[in-house]
């Protein structure tokens, strides 16, 4: 299991902010919980890292940080 952190650059959507905006979690067979640390704050659950960084690294402007 390892944990890791959204860290947004440049905010696009003018929804999440930047900075420190998710915490997640990959699980050993490859599933991924993300917490949105938001205002509008959620949890969702993703098949793998590569979902995550393609929906939510908005053409580069996020960071997957892995502690």
């Amino acid at each position: 299991m390892r944990t890791f952190r959204l860290q947004r650059q440049k905010d696009i959507s003018g929804v999440s902010g930047t900075g420190i905006v998710a915490q997640g979690v990959v699980f050993d067979n490859g599933w991924v919980a993300l917490c949105w640390l938001t205002e509008t704050s959620s949890v969702v659950i993703y098949k793998d890292i590569a979902h995550v960084e393609k929906i939510h690294g908005h053409s580069g402007n996020t960071t997957i940080i892995f502690d």
